[in-house]
């Protein structure tokens, strides 16, 4: 069971699902030779694949594909079933910085055969957080910047008004079709830029004067 502390409160989160949102950058679909979604594309993660800023993310001996992906991440802060756009930011507690990390081969295979690609999302330490920041810090959460170094390289450099989807669409369109509650996380996508990363490589990903992490990837 994983546990989340927002800065500057006393208020902490045990974590439910992890709602992920994939392709919500239009260059990110295009570099993945994608369609653009009509709608927001949704899978989920579980809560045991978390780890936090400091820890590292253990490469799976079962692919030779491991990717980065840095989001927007929402932390849920009541329960909601059909939330509206207008009243959708009242639902967010806070925000941080996240990857989810992706084993692009299993995935790749996956969807050549039409499956389900699970495992190449799921995997143990495959979601890193940052610290959490209470949402009334977050003037617009439509326009944060979002980038991540790999050996101090700078790899992905994007906003989140580049979204297609925005934040409060997002927990609109999740919360219609199954309810969100206090503790689920919602990942809003990754922009361009995602590559591979192999064992030794030391990541940072940041939203400036928001949330920050530093991970490393192990064998």
């Amino acid at each position: 069971m994983k546990k989340v502390l927002v800065k500057e409160t006393n208020k902490e989160f045990i974590v439910g699902k992890i709602a992920c949102v994939g392709k919500n950058y239009l260059e990110h679909a295009k570099e993945l030779g994608d369609a653009v979604p009509e709608k927001p594309v949704i899978f989920l993660k579980p809560s045991s694949s978390i780890i936090f800023s400091g820890e590292k993310i253990v490469y799976p001996e079962f692919s030779k594909s491991l990717h980065y992906e840095t989001e927007l991440v929402l932390l849920i802060g009541k329960t909601g079933k059909k939330i509206s756009k207008s009243e959708a930011l009242k639902y967010i507690e806070a925000y941080t910085v996240g990857l989810d990390m992706t084993l692009r081969d299993l995935q790749s295979e996956a969807k050549k055969l039409g499956h389900p690609w699970t495992i190449s999302k799921c995997f143990d330490t495959s979601t890193v957080l940052g610290e959490f920041i209470p949402a009334s810090k977050i003037q617009n959460s439509n326009s944060l910047d979002l980038r991540l170094w790999v050996n101090d390289e700078l790899k992905q450099n994007d906003n989140t008004s580049n979204m297609i989807f925005s934040v409060e669409e997002i927990v609109e369109y999740l919360s219609y079709y199954f309810t969100l509650e206090e503790g689920d996380l919602v990942f809003t996508g990754t922009p361009k830029g995602v590559g591979e990363v192999k064992v030794g490589d030391r990541l940072r990903a940041e939203i400036p004067n928001v949330s920050k992490l530093e991970t490393e990837v192990i064998d």
